[in-house]
This record gives structure tokens, C-alpha cells and sequence, in this order.
């Protein structure tokens, strides 16, 4: 049989306002730490993404703006997350999207977050490829796996409880497939460039813009990035002219 799987590892769910890393922010983190396939520890926080959540992210997820406000920032709540995961592997049901999110807020504080991980989502697409789907709800739902969905805590812990039974039914048979094994960590691959501050003159642009349609913003001209700032200068444009 080889080798055992991989029993030592956190398991990292997270909410967003969207799916691109880019331009979408973290509004919930959801951490489980298993060490010998025993969870030891779970952890989850609310997350500041300064800024009003779409009404599809309120619908999908129940999290509301009010429980967003008081909430510490993605910059507050790093040093805990990092500490939380340390040098172990990564546990994630489509774990790059999860790994992004992260390795983009780390690099944003001139961290570096470089990880081995397992996916879950990966394993499901190659065993179970006849199921209607593969989403870590209909896998609870298909296995009788207790799951509050669209909850950042709630998803890890569901997703360790997928990754044992994906063990139980899969690990001997994808051990023949020797360092190719899906259950062996691999290394995560998510290119980031650090964005700079907005300029002097963008953030002038957008107060005059601002001023001139009479507009009510829901994020701190101040904090945005350049690139952030010029996506936001360009939608206003596109809506409301100069």
C-alpha cells in the first residue's frame, strides 16, 4: 500500500465578496488543524473587506454588512491565520482558490506564502466522475456528511470529514500511482505581483468624481491599491461620464 495519507495538515475555507483575488476581498476565514488525522484546533473570524457585500454574497452565504463593520481587517487577522497554518500542508476542496486569496493578502504585507497542498475537489473528479456533482455539498449530501454550506468554518470542517472518507474509499487504490498520488501534497501555484498604494493624482480623480455626481462610496479612497483605484475610476467613468 505505500505510504500512509496524509494525516497532518489544516484544512482552509474561506468567504469572499467574489472569485477573483484580484478585486475580491475575504469576508470569513474557517481553520482546522489535524495533526495525526486528530482535529487540534479550529479557529474562524469574521473579516473587514471595506466594503458593501453584493446581495448574491448576502443571499449565499446569510453573512450581513453589520457583522462586517466592527471585524478586523484581512491585514489584523494575518499574523493569527499564518500562525495557524505554520509550515504544514493545506487542506482545501478546490484549495487554490482558498491558496490565492491568502498567498495575495501575504504578499501584500511583503510575506512570503509559498505551500504544499491536497484537493479534495481533485480526488472527487477522478473517482466519482458519474455524480451529478462534485461541489463540497452534493459530496456531504452523497456521503451523509453534516454541512451548513457557504460558512467558512463549517466547510473545512466538512471538508476533513470528505478527505476521510475519500481515504477510506480511494487512498489504496491511488497509492499504486506512486508520487502522482492525488493524496500526496503538491505544490500550490498562484502568481502575485504586490500592488502599490493608489497615486495622488487617482485618489484626487475620485473625490472630484465623486464630488461631481454626488455619489456615495462604500470604500476608503485612502486604501485602495493602484490598480484597485483605477477599476474604480474606470466604472464611474463608464457609468456616469466625466
Amino acid at each position: 500500500m505505500g505510504e500512509k495519507p496524509t494525516g497532518s495538515y489544516v484544512c482552509i475555507d474561506l468567504e469572499t465578496t467574489g472569485l477573483n483575488p484580484k478585486t475580491d476581498k475575504i469576508i470569513e476565514i474557517g481553520a482546522v488543524r489535524v495533526e495525526n488525522h486528530v482535529i487540534v484546533e479550529e479557529w474562524e473570524t469574521f473579516v473587514n473587506p471595506d466594503r458593501q457585500l453584493d446581495e448574491r454574497i448576502i443571499e449565499l452565504t446569510g453573512i450581513h454588512d453589520e457583522q462586517l463593520i466592527s471585524a478586523p481587517t484581512i491585514d489584523q487577522v494575518l499574523p493569527k491565520l499564518l500562525e495557524v497554518i505554520g509550515d504544514r500542508v493545506l487542506l482545501g476542496h478546490s484549495v487554490t482558490f482558498d491558496y490565492s486569496f491568502i498567498k495575495r493578502a501575504a504578499v501584500g504585507q511583503k510575506l512570503s506564502f509559498e505551500k504544499d497542498g491536497i484537493d479534495t475537489l481533485k480526488i472527487a473528479r477522478k473517482y466519482l466522475p458519474d455524480l451529478e456533482s462534485r461541489s463540497l455539498g452534493y459530496l456531504c449530501e452523497y456521503y451523509g456528511i453534516n454541512h451548513s454550506a457557504h460558512r467558512a468554518l463549517c466547510d473545512a470542517q466538512a471538508t476533513v470529514e470528505l478527505y476521510r472518507k475519500l481515504i477510506e474509499l480511494f487512498y489504496d487504490i491511488e497509492a499504486a500511482e506512486g508520487n502522482k498520488s492525488l493524496f500526496l501534497p503538491k505544490k500550490l501555484r498562484h502568481n502575485v505581483k504586490r500592488d502599490t498604494p493608489a497615486t495622488k493624482p487617482q485618489k484626487e480623480q475620485l473625490y472630484k468624481l465623486r464630488d461631481r455626481h454626488k455619489l456615495i462610496i462604500d470604500y476608503d479612497v485612502e486604501k485602495l491599491t493602484r490598480s484597485e483605484a483605477s477599476r474604480r475610476i474606470d466604472r464611474i467613468l463608464a457609468e456616469y461620464g466625466r
